[in-house]
Protein backbone atom coordinates (compact mmCIF):
# COMPACT_ATOMS: atom_id res chain seq x y z
CA UNK A 1 0.00 0.00 0.00
CA UNK A 2 0.99 3.39 -0.68
CA UNK A 3 0.50 6.81 1.44
CA UNK A 4 -2.44 8.93 0.50
CA UNK A 5 -3.33 6.69 -2.34
CA UNK A 6 -6.80 4.58 -1.88
CA UNK A 7 -7.03 1.20 -1.65
CA UNK A 8 -10.18 1.28 -4.10
CA UNK A 9 -7.09 2.50 -6.78
CA UNK A 10 -5.66 -1.11 -7.87
CA UNK A 11 -2.40 -1.79 -8.96
CA UNK A 12 -3.68 -1.81 -13.00
CA UNK A 13 -5.43 1.22 -12.29
CA UNK A 14 -2.76 2.93 -10.83
CA UNK A 15 -0.72 2.11 -13.97
CA UNK A 16 -3.15 3.16 -16.46
CA UNK A 17 -3.54 7.04 -14.55
CA UNK A 18 0.11 7.43 -14.46
CA UNK A 19 0.87 6.28 -18.29
CA UNK A 20 -1.64 9.01 -18.98
CA UNK A 21 -0.94 12.32 -20.67
CA UNK A 22 -2.82 15.85 -20.89
CA UNK A 23 -5.59 15.32 -23.18
CA UNK A 24 -6.36 11.55 -22.67
CA UNK A 25 -9.34 10.20 -21.38
CA UNK A 26 -10.34 7.96 -19.01
CA UNK A 27 -13.82 5.96 -19.13
CA UNK A 28 -15.58 5.13 -15.91
CA UNK A 29 -18.25 2.81 -17.13
CA UNK A 30 -21.02 0.85 -15.57
CA UNK A 31 -21.54 -2.50 -15.21
CA UNK A 32 -23.61 -2.70 -18.57
CA UNK A 33 -21.12 -0.53 -21.40
CA UNK A 34 -18.95 -2.81 -24.06
CA UNK A 35 -16.10 -2.42 -22.49
CA UNK A 36 -13.99 -4.92 -23.94
CA UNK A 37 -15.79 -4.27 -27.17
CA UNK A 38 -14.84 -0.43 -27.29
CA UNK A 39 -11.93 -0.32 -24.47
CA UNK A 40 -7.88 -0.12 -26.17
CA UNK A 41 -6.63 -0.86 -22.82
CA UNK A 42 -9.57 -1.86 -20.00
CA UNK A 43 -9.00 -1.87 -16.21
CA UNK A 44 -11.19 -4.30 -13.91
CA UNK A 45 -12.90 -2.42 -11.07
CA UNK A 46 -15.79 -5.18 -10.33
CA UNK A 47 -18.45 -4.43 -7.82
CA UNK A 48 -17.13 -0.63 -7.30
CA UNK A 49 -19.56 2.27 -7.91
CA UNK A 50 -18.23 4.88 -9.40
CA UNK A 51 -18.63 7.61 -7.44
CA UNK A 52 -16.77 6.20 -4.91
CA UNK A 53 -13.86 5.49 -7.42
CA UNK A 54 -14.39 9.37 -8.73
CA UNK A 55 -13.62 9.99 -4.77
CA UNK A 56 -10.36 7.91 -5.32
CA UNK A 57 -9.07 9.53 -8.71
CA UNK A 58 -9.44 12.92 -8.45
CA UNK A 59 -7.00 13.36 -5.73
CA UNK A 60 -4.76 11.97 -8.43
CA UNK A 61 -5.68 13.37 -11.51
CA UNK A 62 -5.86 16.87 -12.45
CA UNK A 63 -8.53 17.62 -14.94
CA UNK A 64 -8.02 19.53 -17.85
CA UNK A 65 -8.75 23.19 -17.44
CA UNK A 66 -8.00 24.43 -21.32
CA UNK A 67 -11.88 22.88 -22.33
CA UNK A 68 -15.25 23.46 -22.42
CA UNK A 69 -15.22 20.75 -19.82
CA UNK A 70 -13.47 17.87 -18.61
CA UNK A 71 -16.54 15.86 -17.71
CA UNK A 72 -18.76 13.61 -19.55
CA UNK A 73 -22.13 11.47 -19.30
CA UNK A 74 -24.20 9.26 -21.62
CA UNK A 75 -27.35 11.01 -22.58
CA UNK A 76 -29.99 8.81 -21.67
CA UNK A 77 -31.88 7.94 -24.94
CA UNK A 78 -35.60 9.83 -25.63
CA UNK A 79 -38.20 7.98 -23.06
CA UNK A 80 -35.66 7.57 -20.51
CA UNK A 81 -33.45 8.92 -17.99
CA UNK A 82 -30.71 8.95 -15.10
CA UNK A 83 -31.33 8.47 -11.36
CA UNK A 84 -30.89 12.03 -10.22
CA UNK A 85 -29.43 10.45 -7.00
CA UNK A 86 -26.33 8.98 -9.29
CA UNK A 87 -25.56 12.79 -10.53
CA UNK A 88 -25.86 14.10 -6.92
CA UNK A 89 -23.18 11.58 -5.97
CA UNK A 90 -20.73 11.71 -9.01
CA UNK A 91 -21.20 15.97 -7.97
CA UNK A 92 -20.80 15.39 -4.36
CA UNK A 93 -17.14 13.48 -5.20
CA UNK A 94 -16.46 16.08 -8.22
CA UNK A 95 -17.43 19.09 -5.98
CA UNK A 96 -14.93 17.99 -3.02
CA UNK A 97 -11.90 18.02 -5.11
CA UNK A 98 -11.83 20.38 -8.00
CA UNK A 99 -12.60 24.02 -7.83
CA UNK A 100 -14.58 25.30 -9.34
CA UNK A 101 -16.12 22.55 -10.41
CA UNK A 102 -16.43 22.07 -14.17
CA UNK A 103 -19.46 21.11 -15.90
CA UNK A 104 -20.36 17.62 -17.25
CA UNK A 105 -21.21 17.43 -20.95
CA UNK A 106 -23.95 15.08 -22.08
CA UNK A 107 -23.16 13.11 -25.56
CA UNK A 108 -25.85 10.97 -27.39
CA UNK A 109 -25.14 7.66 -26.44
CA UNK A 110 -23.57 6.30 -29.90
CA UNK A 111 -21.08 9.66 -30.04
CA UNK A 112 -20.39 8.64 -26.74
CA UNK A 113 -19.28 5.10 -27.60
CA UNK A 114 -17.62 6.77 -30.75
CA UNK A 115 -15.75 9.21 -28.35
CA UNK A 116 -14.67 5.83 -26.62
CA UNK A 117 -13.41 4.06 -29.22
CA UNK A 118 -11.10 6.84 -30.83
CA UNK A 119 -10.21 8.51 -27.59
CA UNK A 120 -10.17 6.99 -24.99
CA UNK A 121 -7.09 5.77 -23.17
CA UNK A 122 -8.39 3.22 -20.49
CA UNK A 123 -11.69 2.07 -20.03
CA UNK A 124 -12.14 1.09 -16.36
CA UNK A 125 -15.41 -1.30 -15.81
CA UNK A 126 -16.57 -0.73 -12.40
CA UNK A 127 -19.64 -3.00 -10.51
CA UNK A 128 -22.38 0.55 -11.24
CA UNK A 129 -25.45 -0.54 -11.97
CA UNK A 130 -27.11 2.24 -12.75
CA UNK A 131 -28.51 3.15 -16.34
CA UNK A 132 -26.09 5.66 -17.89
CA UNK A 133 -23.49 5.50 -15.08
CA UNK A 134 -20.56 5.72 -17.61
CA UNK A 135 -18.61 9.08 -17.15
CA UNK A 136 -15.35 10.41 -19.38
CA UNK A 137 -12.54 12.32 -17.32
CA UNK A 138 -10.36 13.93 -19.41
CA UNK A 139 -6.83 14.46 -17.88
CA UNK A 140 -5.00 17.90 -17.71
CA UNK A 141 -1.52 19.25 -16.40
CA UNK A 142 -0.32 18.01 -13.21
CA UNK A 143 1.02 20.12 -11.00
CA UNK A 144 4.73 20.09 -10.40
CA UNK A 145 4.58 19.48 -6.25
CA UNK A 146 8.43 21.76 -5.07
CA UNK A 147 8.49 19.73 -1.59
CA UNK A 148 7.48 16.24 0.29
CA UNK A 149 5.51 16.70 3.55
Amino acid sequence: MLRGISPLISPDLLDALYRMGHGDELVLADAHFPSESLGRRVVRADGLPIADLLDAILPLLALDTFVESPLFMMEPVPGDSVDPSLIDAYRAAISRHCTPEPPITLIERFAFYERVKAQGFAVVATGETAKYGNIILKKGVTPVANHCP
